[in-house]
């Protein structure tokens, strides 16, 4: 047994098999596992380990192999192989023979380290054997001295095309472009000239682009559009590849590509002893010539570094862990890879305190990481998959232990749909497969298995949901004699008829709706995503007149409807996304791949634009407090008015209330601003128009659903069962038992009884239920949310103050605004003073009553006066 001299591991003979691509390395390396009694192999691609897998099977048989990938674990009892991803690989394989294919990834930045592991660590009883290019081979010499390093030549010879047009481009190419954006609009243009084309790219699910290239190998179609996901691992029926790009994006910024890395690509042309060729699109930049020397002689620059993150991790502590993550390399060769997103994750939940709390414990500490290394399949916000990483391993230290069966259910059933387009189910699938990934983890979840089928299920069911789109979008052979006119653009006539209608040649291929074209494909009609590009002269045409249109448009033109949408001329054009606050949303154009980048820009400001417009009148009155020169608490109180649209529950605001100055109370209600018992709030917003607009922007910025409430003039409604939290708050109402009634109204009526509160039993009649549109049997919940109680305890019409009440709303009903003065006790008059015969002006009230101050209020309030803070009043 020989040592590595880095690791000090032990192993048998290392091989190194280095050459280009179509030299035979993969396939010699699973023979060679086959003739061992047991070995492991790690493979750079989930799709390759596949099929090798099937490979492995078909000849051994469906026990004799495993198959583990990060979203994959096929594991038979005693199967003495097994076929992995590179990350998926055992970290101390203990079998005969160990082999990594392309460890030149090694380099990459963003997988480099995990290659980098594997050769120092990865190590067979028997047999080592690393696969991949030549590059490497200096670097490799310095950390596996002892590799035997074997030359593969290629069985094919590749040679320069030069660049073609792509309707020149020779049957059996493949088109190579480097962002999805690119590879679509490749595809569309090939499947109007040429039929049809196939879509292979790395966000594609594997089974997905089995699919497409099924289609492809079958002669369905003859040409395939890729990114350079066919660079590694894919065997294709290939004779040509066509770069469409010689510049990529690779996380850091968009670069040029290495002849090696171009390399790599244009070797997928030919196919063992079948000759390929390379070259250009008419398009792209010309290939210099030692770069194309270089391809077709094999000869790259070697790599001058690799990759490294220590693999020996200290997980007594979060932060032992970071710091064990950043140990510098062993050798200058070797450079600290960037942080990592499983690291990025890791410093951003150590920063909460429940999960830094939780993450004490030597096993807890080690969840931690194993949780952060979830990868994020969706690409999405750091911070969105920061918070789902954090609500799992919540989870898992839990009482439980273990992620909760309703609340995965949830989350992949809302994956579970085939509806949307291209873009839609590609995201979908992105996301299942985190939840693939997780179930998988099979100590995360109870009853593995099921979930593991079902998360693949919901994977397959959109694989090929999607696999049908990419056909009927990019294969359609009834198109190819239209596709044939297409070159001479008067040939075809294309009109926009004032319905929305596109016609083509007297055919409707699809309707105009706002911005976006919805294409027809029916069987009655012609293809209408293959007609798209015929009737698009008429729809350049009409687009760009109806964007200077809108520019030149009032505000007014465009409208806002219940669902938070922006009307124009009928159609929805865009909607509300949330924004920094409630009063401020964004907004979200509808899909169109019509308008440019420039003129999608311009639409969007211009609708922006118009509800800003709308939003300044509706909320006018939050404007004007946003103006005034408020200071101290009344700018505090100011504030949340701003924050909860107009509306602020007293007990939230209850500290600013009560630091509030003389002056400054004035100020505000001069302002509009009322201060109640159980509310502050502004009333000139309660009024119909400006509450919907509120209740929408409210539920943009949840992103809920919420209907309008439509309760055709009444002042209360029953509640709603299905509306999501705060709905009718946010409606302009307060919820009081079973009721939801209308804010002012109910302050109305709560200064009313408590005024006559003040003076003894309250008697309901209908004057006072009017006020907030209840019967006499609702009425006893609201009362007692006042704080009364019915005089005999029966719920009868009479209703007594309990002394000291706070109502059921914490202090709030039950006690008088903190502005107005609170209301007096019945005084006890001499019933032989010259003042007791002012009881005859007041029927129905003993003689010694005080003369109620309420009188003169509700008066002036009915003319339209303001309330002073002292409980009186003055004009406005």
């Amino acid at each position: 047994m020989m040592r590595n001299p880095l690791t000090n591991e032990a192993g048998g003979p290392v091989t190194a098999l280095l050459g280009p691509t179509n030299t035979g390395k993969t396939h010699y390396a699973v023979e060679r596992m086959l003739s061992h009694s047991s070995g492991v192999i790690g493979l750079p691609l989930r799709l390759l380990a596949r099929e090798v897998y099937d490979r492995v099977v078909a000849q051994r048989g469906a026990g004799a192999a495993a198959l583990i990938t990060g979203e994959e674990r096929i594991t038979p009892e005693g199967a003495p192989y097994m076929i992995c991803t590179v990350e998926a690989m055992p970290p101390s394989p203990n079998a005969a023979f160990v082999a990594v294919d392309e460890i030149q990834l090694a380099a990459d930045r963003e997988r480099g380290h995990v290659f980098t592991t594997r050769i120092l660590h990865a190590r067979g009883r028997d047999e080592t054997m690393f696969m991949g290019a030549d590059t490497i081979r200096p670097l490799l010499r310095r950390l596996v001295p002892r590799a035997e390093i074997v030359e593969r030549a290629r069985y094919s010879k590749l040679t320069f095309a030069g660049a073609r047009k792509m309707t020149r481009l020779p049957p059996r190419s493949a088109i190579v472009a480097f962002t999805a954006e690119n590879v679509y609009a490749i595809a569309e243009f090939i499947r109007r000239h040429r039929g049809g084309a196939a879509v292979v790219m790395g966000a594609l699910s594997p089974r997905t682009r089995n699919a497409q290239v099924a289609m492809f190998e079958a002669g369905e179609v003859d040409y395939l559009v890729a990114t350079d996901a066919i660079g590694m691992g894919l065997n294709l029926n290939v004779n040509h590849v066509a770069f469409a790009s010689l510049r990529k994006f690779d996380g850091g910024g968009l670069r040029a590509l290495t002849p090696a890395e171009l390399g790599q690509i244009a070797g997928r042309a030919g196919r063992y002893m079948n000759d390929g060729s390379f070259g250009t699109t008419s398009g792209a930049p010309d290939l210099d010539d030692d770069v194309v020397e270089a391809i077709m002689e094999h000869r790259y620059a070697p790599l001058h570094r690799l990759h490294y993150r220590n693999a020996k991790l200290d997980t007594s502590s979060v932060p032992g862990l970071i710091n064990s993550l950043a140990a510098p390399p062993p050798r200058t060769f070797l450079i600290r890879s960037p942080e990592g997103a499983d690291l990025s994750a890791l410093t951003a939940l150590y920063q909460e305190p429940d999960i830094a709390e939780a993450a004490r414990a030597p096993g807890r500490v080690h969840l931690l990481w194993r949780v952060c290394s979830i990868p994020d399949f969706g690409k999405t916000m750091a911070d969105a998959h920061v918070r789902l990483l954090g609500q799992i391993y919540r989870h898992l230290i839990g009482p439980g232990g273990s992620l909760p069966t309703d609340w995965l259910a949830g989350h992949i059933a809302r994956l579970d749909r085939t509806d949307g387009d291209i873009d839609t189910l590609s995201t979908r699938l992105a996301h299942v497969r985190t939840w693939t990934f997780v179930t998988h983890r099979g100590d995360w979840v109870a009853d593995p298995g099921h979930w593991q089928e079902r998360a693949r299920a919901v994977e397959d069911r959109l694989s090929d949901a999607l696999h049908d789109r990419l056909t009927q979008r990019f294969v359609d052979r009834r198109t190819a004699a239209l596709a044939r006119r297409l070159r001479d653009p008067t040939s075809l006539h294309a009109t926009v008829e004032a319905d929305g209608s596109v016609i083509v040649e007297g055919h409707i291929v699809g309707t105009l709706t706002g911005f976006q074209f919805d294409p027809r494909s029916t069987e009655a009609t012609l293809a209408g995503k293959a007609l798209r590009a015929a009737a698009g002269r008429a729809l350049r045409r009409e687009i760009t007149g109806r964007a200077l249109a809108l520019a030149a448009a009032p505000n007014e033109a465009v409208s806002l409807d219940d669902a938070g949408k922006l009307v124009w001329r009928g159609d929805s054009v865009a909607k509300l996304v949330p924004g920094l606050t409630a009063r401020s949303p964004r907004v979200a154009l509808a899909p169109s791949n019509l308008l440019s980048g420039r003129m999608r820009a311009a639409t969007v400001n211009r609708l922006e634009a118009c509800l800003a417009g709308h939003i300044s009148w509706a909320l006018a009155p939050l404007e004007r407090l946003d103006q005034a020169r408020l200071t101290g608490a009344a700018r505090g109180l100011a504030y949340h008015l701003d924050e909860r649209l107009g509306i602020a529950r007293h007990r939230d605001v209850a500290d600013l209330v009560a630091a509030l100055a003389p002056g400054e109370a004035k100020q505000l209600q001069r302002l509009g601003v009322r201060f109640g018992r159980a509310f502050v709030f502004l009333p000139a917003l309660l009024k119909p128009a400006r509450r919907r607009l509120a209740l929408i922007l409210w539920a943009a910025h949840r992103g809920v659903e919420a209907p309008p409430l439509n309760v055709s003039g009444r002042v209360s409604t029953a509640l709603i069962d299905g509306l999501p939290v705060g709905y009718f708050e946010a409606a302009g109402y307060a919820v009081v038992g079973g009721r939801a009634v209308r804010v002012d109204m109910l302050e109305r009526f709560a200064s009313k009884v408590h005024a006559a509160g003040a003076q003894g039993p309250v008697t309901m009649n209908s004057e006072l239920l009017s006020l907030v549109g209840l019967t006499r049997t609702e009425c006893p919940e609201v009362m007692a949310w006042l704080g009364f109680h019915s005089e005999n305890g029966s719920g009868a019409d009479r209703y007594i103050f309990r002394v000291g009440s706070k109502g059921r709303q914490q202090g709030v009903a039950g006690q008088p605004s903190p502005i107005a003065a609170a209301p007096r006790s019945r005084a006890r008059v001499d019933p032989n003073s010259p003042f007791a015969s002012l009881g005859t002006l007041f029927p129905g009230r003993p003689a010694n009553s005080p003369v109620p101050t309420g009188e003169g209020t509700r008066q002036r309030r009915r003319s339209g006066e303001s309330p002073r803070r002292d409980g009186g009043n003055k004009p406005r």
